[in-house]
This record gives structure tokens, sequence and C-alpha cells, in this order.
């Protein structure tokens, strides 16, 4: 629809601090990453549902915070998806990862199959990452990192998040999160449930709010809508973008925290070494004299992200 061409991400607050609403269209981003890694159509559906939920989780926070969400087997009953992640900053830089990108059209819990949530909260300022872990109860995503929002972190949300497919490609995708802010007055709280169940009204889907993007409605539409009656304050408006933050020279931070003669074996018999990213599927390849006198002239702790550059 030409009112959603591009993606975007819209958070906005009612007038009396009660309610916050965060709204994203992510069709963009989901295809380009399904391009990339060739995904069919329930791998696709996957990533646009953990996109959405790491987008709408993020937004708000400082720009290299981020939160990575895995929905991950336990052993006894996992799916033929094999585990999936998705991980979002607070400039909206995306990125995932899924154990199996074929699945034949079979329905979403049984391919993601029992076990757990788990997110991690991180900022390079902090000593440890946060983590929480929640059951799988829904195999739906959004339902589940609905669940963990409100027995590990103690948010009241309403969490919404879908893709609209064709073939393999998709139409439609995004998602919406409502939370109740400490103070939420009982009045404004049931005008947002009146305005929800309208909106859902309006989507018409089994996959809200595709619906309502396919329609044409934007992030700043949908939002209005939650929040009407309420005196919408905007608060933050971005474009989501896929960053995996690969680069060669992370590439050879890994090589140096590995033992020396074990990166001479490799150099000895490649003559090169050669590494891909699981992310964006790029291939380095530095050659064995350029590793050495690299690898010569490193200064620095290569654990750190503050000693990354090489001199």
């Amino acid at each position: 629809n030409k009112n959603n061409i591009e993606d975007q991400v819209f958070s906005a607050i009612s007038m009396d601090g009660g309610i916050k609403v965060t709204v994203a269209t992510i069709r963009n981003v989901l295809n380009d990453v399904t391009v990339l890694q060739a995904y069919n159509k329930v791998p696709t559906d996957v990533m646009g549902r953990l996109f959405a939920c790491s987008l709408l989780m993020s937004n708000g926070m400082q720009a290299e915070q981020m939160v990575q969400i895995t929905m991950r087997g336990d052993g006894s009953g996992d799916g033929p998806l094999g585990g999936a992640m998705a991980s979002a900053n607070g400039k909206g830089e995306v990125r995932g990862l899924l154990s199996n990108k074929t699945l034949e059209d079979i329905p979403l819990p049984e391919a993601i199959g029992k076990g757990a949530v788990q997110v991690v909260k991180n900022h390079p300022d902090w000593p440890y990452p946060y983590n929480g872990v929640t059951e799988i109860r829904y195999g739906d995503i959004e339902r589940d990192v609905g669940v963990y929002l409100a027995e590990s972190e103690q948010r009241s949300c309403a969490l919404a998040a879908a893709t609209d497919m064709m073939g393999v490609m998709c139409r439609a995708a995004g998602g919406y999160m409502v939370e109740q802010l400490p103070g939420a007055q009982p009045e404004t709280i049931a005008k947002v449930e009146k305005n929800l169940a309208n909106l859902m009204e309006e989507d018409g889907s089994s996959n809200t709010p595709t619906g309502l993007l396919i329609k044409g409605f934007t992030p700043v539409d949908i939002a209005s809508m939650i929040l009407e009656g309420l005196d919408m304050k905007p608060l933050q408006q971005l474009k989501p973008v896929f960053s995996c933050g690969c680069s060669e020279e992370r590439m050879l931070r890994v090589v140096r925290l590995m033992p020396r003669e074990e990166v001479e074996e490799i150099l000895e018999k490649e003559n090169q070494i050669e590494a891909r990213c699981q992310f964006c599927q790029t291939v380095y390849r530095i050659p064995a004299e350029e590793v050495r006198e690299r690898l010569d002239k490193a200064v620095g702790d290569p654990s750190k992200d503050s000693d990354l550059p090489f001199q």
C-alpha cells in the first residue's frame, strides 16, 4: 500500500501519562532478510513476529542498549524450527537468526514446539546483562512474549505481532504494544480497551494489525486509534533497518581470541582466514600474510568493544 511504503516505528503516550503505545510496520526489512537468508513461508512468519516484538520492546531505550528475544527448545518437545532469535537496539537496528530456514507449511505452534522464551537486555556500560526466562505456552511468539513481560518484568501490556504472507514474501508485517504505565486511571484503561476492540473490528483479519496495514493505516494512524479520546502525545518516530554489525575487524577480533598456534595451523592449511556472517551471509577472506601482520600490530583487549579497532 502506498501509505506503508516505508518501514516505521512510532510511539506515543496519552496526555495523562497512563498509556504508552508503540506501533511498527516492518514489511521491507523482513522481505530483505527473507531474500538474504532464502527463508520460506513459516520461517519468514517467525522472523517477522520476532522482529516486531524486539523493535517494540527496544523502543525508547538508549541508542546502544539492546534487547534480544530467543525462542529455544527444552529438549523434550523441540519443534522443527529448532530455535529462533532476534535482537534490536534503541536506534531501530534489528537482526535475527533461525536454525531451520525451510519448513513445510505447518502451524506456528507446531513449528516452535515446547521450550522457553529468553530475553536478554544489555548496554555497553552495564557490568552484566539482564536475563529473563519464561515458558513457551502458546507458540505464536507475541502471546509468549506478552507472558514474559507480565511474569518476568511485571509489565501490563497488550501485544500484537503478525505477518500477512503472499507466497514466500510478505505484503504486510508489524505489530503494536500498548503498555499500562504506573498511575494509569481506570477510566483511561477502560477507554483504551474500548478503542482496542474497535481497532480489531476495523482490522478484520486473524493477524492483527496486518489487516489495517494492508488497508493503508500507518503506525501513526493505529496509535491514534488506540489513544482516541486521550489526547495523543507523540514520543518517537524512526525507521527500522537490518544491521548485523559484522565487519572484517570483528572477524579479526575473534581470531585474536584464539590461541596463536591454532591460528597458525589454519593459515598453514588454508593460506587464509575465511568466515561467513550468519546474519547477512557476507564472506570475509584475509590472506595469511595480512592476518599475521595485523595480529602482530594489534593492541588492546580483543574481548572489549572499546578496543575493537586495530591500530
